[in-house]
């Protein structure tokens, strides 16, 4: 990710582990799959890129709002697949709608004259 406009925007500060947890509500996905998740579906406006990937899916496992297991991906290399934990979709309903308060109130401002 670069400073330019026709680059993928950087996340925000705490955005991004909002961000997995809503990509394992379709199901257990290996890091990688997470990464394109969200770079699909915010219509290639978001990359994420492994370094904070990582260790982020590290930290979200240790705080218990994930779980994983080793297997086979599709293309036959050995992945860790992670799934959301009860507490971590309580987390995430938590998270987001803190997220939709704080920009609601930024949008507020933002369009103020």
């Amino acid at each position: 990710m670069g400073d330019s406009d026709d680059k993928a925007a950087d996340l925000l500060q705490g955005t991004l582990d909002l961000l997995i947890l809503k990509a394992l509500t379709q199901g257990e996905m290996h890091g990688y799959e997470i990464a394109e998740w969200i770079h699909a579906t915010s219509n290639e406006a978001l990359s994420v890129e492994e370094g904070a990937l990582y260790p982020a899916l590290h930290r979200l496992e240790l705080r218990g709002l994930l779980a994983s297991s080793w297997d086979v991906s599709a293309n036959n290399r050995r992945a860790k697949y992670y799934k959301l934990t009860a507490s971590g979709r309580k987390r995430l309903k938590e998270s987001a709608e803190s997220w939709r308060r704080t920009s609601t109130a930024i949008n507020r401002i933002l369009e103020a004259t």
